[in-house]
């Protein structure tokens, strides 16, 4: 069970799964494995507690538990039932309830017998997936959750912000510790994109040896469990290939933030060697490679993004670009480097634009691309991601695409060093930690 005294407010998470309490759809919370879903249910039964509902009123049951492991829907169905207060109103909670055969059925019935409020999670997206969410249509509400947020990580690691004063008479922000030590927040960012938004982080330190082995074994987990054992469940053996399944990852963590085709994975991992162990003959085919990648999308492991044409109003079919969700992740699998820096924090920028409700596309306008359109219903924000804004060479390109754009939402470029001026023609610069730290 979690060690519930170090349980850390994700209020993000938390007041959305509150909005929807006593509301008939089932609450599904979903994201990759450890990434808080578990500790959310437990924060959420501490809320009912606190609002006057009492314990017998609750069930709780983790389906990663082994006194759960051979439970099929019909016996997870007397299980909820030989528990359930006749008279009162029961609030129920399922962790990785997909391992449970049939596990829609008895979810069904307990919204149709039972005087019930149900929580569920789920690390993978294939239990919503087309027949699943067929079944359960209009009656769940999906709470996509990711690992943690740059805010989210001070608070775990037990920094706070202060205002100090700088030597030219203004101000400026710095992290303080729990023992009063001080640190610029650069430091505290490089420190997250070496280990990553991962909670388990905050209980290990920030110590690279014990964090990679936290990491390994949560990649291990979504690999083996997730993915090549689902597989074999759901009785499709499509994913069968743990080495190609390996390469295709070190792949699009390899590159993220680069236009890729299916096709051309393949081709490239044949080309330049990287499949040569001694049984694999001839290229893999793009439909094998599309299922291998679907299986990561579905484990919440990398993210897809396509791209919109700004002019014509359209989603195009071409190249898209994947992202991982977890910076920390792919240190682990490509070990820590700084060369190609611009594409990590493009990928932190992307998830953060996804934590903040937006959905995102990559924009083409023209022969050119903005790294980002971010969409709500009632707003519209156009993002550039770069390292500096000081060289004249890249404030070129980076505005060049932005200039283009004729409407009049916000268009913004995100870097670590913004240069001297704040604003060009109306396009703001601003600071990427600023803005990761401004809501």
């Amino acid at each position: 069970m979690i060690d519930t005294h170090e349980l850390k407010k994700r209020d993000l998470y938390l007041n959305k799964i509150i909005a929807f309490q006593d509301t008939e759809p089932v609450k599904v919370v979903t994201g990759i494995r450890r990434c808080g879903k578990s500790s959310l249910l437990k924060l959420m039964t501490f809320h009912l507690k606190e609002t006057g509902i009492t314990e017998d009123q609750i069930l709780e049951m983790n389906f990663e538990s082994h006194n759960f492991k051979n439970m099929t829907g019909d016996s997870f169905y007397e299980y909820v039932k030989q528990h359930v207060q006749p008279d009162k109103r029961m609030y129920l909670f399922f962790d990785e309830v997909q391992r449970v055969p049939d596990w829609e059925d008895a979810i069904n019935s307990f919204r149709v017998d039972f005087n019930c409020d149900i929580y569920v999670t789920g690390s993978n997206a294939y239990m919503l997936s087309s027949e699943y969410a067929t079944y359960l249509s209009g009656r769940c509400v999906e709470i996509k959750m990711l690992p943690l947020s740059f805010s989210e990580f001070l608070t775990f690691h037990d920094f706070e912000i202060r205002e100090t004063k700088s030597a030219l008479g203004g101000t400026r922000k710095q992290a303080f510790d729990i023992n009063g030590e001080h640190y610029e927040l650069r430091e505290v960012f490089d420190a997250y994109m070496r280990f990553g938004g991962m909670p388990g982080i905050a209980d290990v330190g920030l110590d690279q040896e014990k964090a990679l082995v936290l990491l390994e074994g949560i990649y291990s987990t979504v690999i083996m469990r997730d993915i090549l054992e689902r597989e074999n469940r759901r009785g499709q053996k499509r994913i069968t290939d743990p080495v190609l399944l390996k390469k295709i990852v070190m792949f699009l963590a390899d590159n993220i933030g680069s236009s890729i085709s299916v096709s051309s994975i393949g081709n490239t991992l044949v080309n330049e060697g990287l499949l040569e162990d001694g049984k694999r003959r001839g290229t893999p085919s793009a439909h094998t490679v599309q299922a291998y990648v679907n299986a990561l999308l579905e484990a919440y492991f990398f993210y897809d993004i396509k791209r919109f044409d700004i002019k014509g109003k359209e989603l195009l079919r071409t190249l898209g670009k994947y992202y991982i969700v977890d910076i920390g992740l792919r240190n682990y699998l490509l070990g820590f480097r700084d060369r190609d820096s611009g594409h990590a924090i493009e990928n932190v920028v992307y998830f953060e634009l996804l934590r903040r409700g937006y959905d995102v596309s990559i924009g083409k306008v023209d022969n050119s691309e903005v790294d980002f359109i971010a969409t709500k219903v009632d707003d519209k924000l156009y993002v550039q991601v770069t390292e500096s804004m000081t060289s004249e060479d890249v404030r070129k390109r980076e505005l060049a695409p932005l200039q283009k754009i004729s409407d009049n939402y916000e268009k913004i470029v995100l870097s670590l060093n913004t240069g001297m001026d704040s604003s060009y023609d109306g396009i703001k610069s601003i600071n990427l930690i600023d803005w990761l730290i401004s809501e």
